[in-house]
């Protein structure tokens, strides 16, 4: 299996070396292994989707005093 480096993905993905660093840690890139310090990426995986918060506001639903969702 041939592999890629953290640089080598984030210009495939047309991303920041920062964010593939962030998705390695995360295990959001499935068969991305860490020996030492450098991260061995598979060069056939494609860029995962975008999980972050785009709106500015998280979806999670406040409960008012009585019980009920605002």
């Amino acid at each position: 299996m041939k592999y890629m480096t953290i640089q080598e993905a984030a210009e495939k993905w047309e991303i920041s070396e920062r964010r593939v660093q962030v998705l390695c840690t995360s295990n959001r890139l499935p068969g991305a292994e860490k020996f030492g310090r450098q991260w061995a990426i598979p060069a056939d995986l494609e860029k995962p989707d975008d999980a972050r918060v785009k709106s500015g506001r998280y979806a999670k639903k406040r409960k008012c005093e009585n019980g009920d969702t605002p």
